[in-house]
């Protein structure tokens, strides 16, 4: 009997890329009977344009209409990028799969600078990401950052338009789309931590579902352990994207190294931690560190970071 699959996923063009080369996995894995068919949802983080995420309900916008798809049956698995994801997943999904990781950096992207320490004082930087603005923020507080929403393309519109002087953006994303022809310089994850789960695509679905036993036959556990690390980090200190928060895992051996950074929106507190553990104990350190941080933070440190704009 010939089974198909739906694949729920945004419409951007990177988002198209990242559901296309799961539906590629899966068929060229032939473990789908059937055909298998993407489904572009459209969700509220692309149809708000006009305000950070932080003002309208979190990054959880990108989401949460292809999670209710999941739920309503119209589709049977979530393509997303790991860091948009929420904290928390909706009851009766879970992370299915982690596709192996692309680059985690930071891309510094200028018509005029070839790195964000060449940009004059009182240049416009443009970011619509928290954890963005805190750090460069910290690495240059002469700077101006302003709001930039949208696709990459969009924002690259933005840019030439002379919207801000600069931008950041994931290269794993641009080194997905071919676009890595544009990057002025990648900055260091010494300089920058990353998002936590930036570079990985997931796939979200029901809990014990076929579609989930199927989406795991592509899981990367390496990806999957750092992910899971990351996001145990971010957890704990009920991180959302009103929140300056940064993590990277990486795996050497049977060992997990896990970098964490919490800071605050103007760039002026930072604090780091790091660890090292056997892979299979990721999640326990992260949420450790992440626990260990929260009891250091000034109090009302979130509720600050919550207010600012």
């Amino acid at each position: 009997m010939q089974t198909d699959l739906k694949i729920g996923t945004r419409g951007s063009p990177l988002a198209l890329y990242q559901a296309e080369e799961v539906r590629d996995r899966l068929m060229a894995s032939g473990v789908v009977p059937g055909k298998v068919e993407i489904v572009v949802i459209k969700t509220s983080g692309d149809a708000i344009q006009d305000r950070a995420l932080r003002d309208a309900g979190g990054k959880e916008l990108f989401t949460k209409e292809i999670e209710q798809a999941i739920l309503d049956g119209i589709v049977d698995i979530g393509v997303h990028s790991a860091k948009d994801m929420a904290t928390e997943l909706p009851p009766g999904l879970v992370m299915a799969a982690y596709l192996p990781r692309e680059d985690v950096r930071d891309a510094f992207l200028s018509p005029n600078a070839v790195r964000l320490a060449d940009l004059p004082s009182g240049a416009r930087i443009g970011t619509a990401s928290l954890r963005r603005q805190a750090q460069i923020l910290a690495l240059r507080p002469d700077l101006e950052v302003v709001l930039f929403r949208g696709n990459v393309q969009t924002r690259m519109r933005k840019l030439e338009a002379g919207e801000a002087d600069a931008t950041l953006l994931a290269l794993a994303g641009l080194k997905r789309l071919g676009l890595e022809n544009i990057v002025s310089s990648i900055i260091p994850v010494e300089e920058m931590l990353p998002a936590v789960g930036q570079g990985a695509i997931c796939i979200e679905a029901l809990e014990n579902s076929p579609a989930a036993q199927i989406a795991g036959t592509l899981n990367d556990a390496d990806t999957a352990d750092c992910v899971i690390a990351e996001r145990a980090f971010l957890a704990a200190l009920d991180g959302s994207c009103r929140t300056p928060i940064a993590a990277l895992a990486t795996i050497i051996g049977g060992e997990l190294r896990i970098d964490c950074e919490v800071l605050s929106p103007d760039g002026k507190i930072s604090h780091r931690r790091s660890g090292v553990c056997d892979r299979r104990d990721g999640a326990e350190l992260g949420s450790g560190l992440g626990k260990e941080l929260r009891d250091i933070l000034p109090e009302g440190f979130f509720e600050e970071a919550s207010a600012q704009k």
